[in-house]
């Protein structure tokens, strides 16, 4: 004689009250999908007990967590990751070692004390100290008498060098300013294109979180009135 008290569930075949009898109809989609991965003849006309229910809801509600446990390492692993990448080049663009040939060489320290106090105060008394030897010591009857035409022509001559040299020194500067400039475009670019590539993970992640947390709570609502129909019952 057949027990109309019971039935059979369709997972475990084993046989419970009826009034806790739950048709795959009324399954949400995300716990039903778990169901039928472990047992693929399941369908829509079956029948599985509360109990079985509560516990592939808990398995989902699980299955969720970790799986954005493991989403959020992963970011975090990539921001560390990109970090690590940007002060490599920042150290590649302040620790570059300067290769400078004999002639850039010169050329700098020429400009650097052509353009120096030093340069001025010496050459200012190198100009007293001859003209005063020429008129005063020699009485404009030395080697240079005035109007100093050799000083003239040394005066003349120093410029005429000194000029190209500072403008080789001045043409090499800009040349590594504008190599800094470059490398400060790729850091600059590179941050550009890592802050969005977070924020088109965060996007990605509030956006997930959002559907899976409704998710889980009609889960959970649904067994919370599952509870309160047992206890009414």
């Amino acid at each position: 004689m057949k027990n109309d008290s019971t039935f059979k569930s369709a997972i475990s075949n084993l046989s419970f009250p009826v009034s806790e009898k739950v048709s795959g109809k009324s399954i949400h989609d995300p716990v039903l999908g778990l169901i039928i991965k472990d047992h693929p003849s399941f369908c829509d006309s079956d029948f599985i007990s509360f109990e079985e229910l509560n516990t592939y809801r808990q398995k989902y509600i699980s299955n969720y967590l970790s799986v954005e446990s493991g989403v959020l390492s992963d970011l975090e692993k990539s921001v560390v990751s990109s970090l690590k990448e940007d002060k490599s080049i920042v150290s590649i663009v302040e620790d570059e070692e300067e290769t400078r040939n004999f002639g850039q060489k010169i050329a700098d320290k020429v400009a650097d004390f052509g353009g120096s106090w030093t340069f001025i105060i010496s050459f200012l008394l190198f100009i007293i100290i001859w003209i005063g030897s020429n008129v005063y010591i020699l009485l404009n009857k030395g080697f240079d008498p005035y109007p100093f035409i050799l000083l003239n022509l040394i005066l003349s001559c120093i410029a005429a060098l000194q000029a190209p040299v500072i403008m080789m020194s001045q043409n090499r500067q800009e040349e590594k300013d504008r190599t800094r400039a470059k490398k400060d475009y790729m850091i600059n670019l590179k941050s550009e294109l890592e802050i969005r590539m977070i924020h088109d993970k965060i996007d990605h992640l509030i956006m997930h979180q959002q559907q899976e947390l409704i998710e889980i709570q009609k889960v959970q609502m649904e067994m919370m009135n599952d509870i309160l129909n047992q206890i009414k019952k």
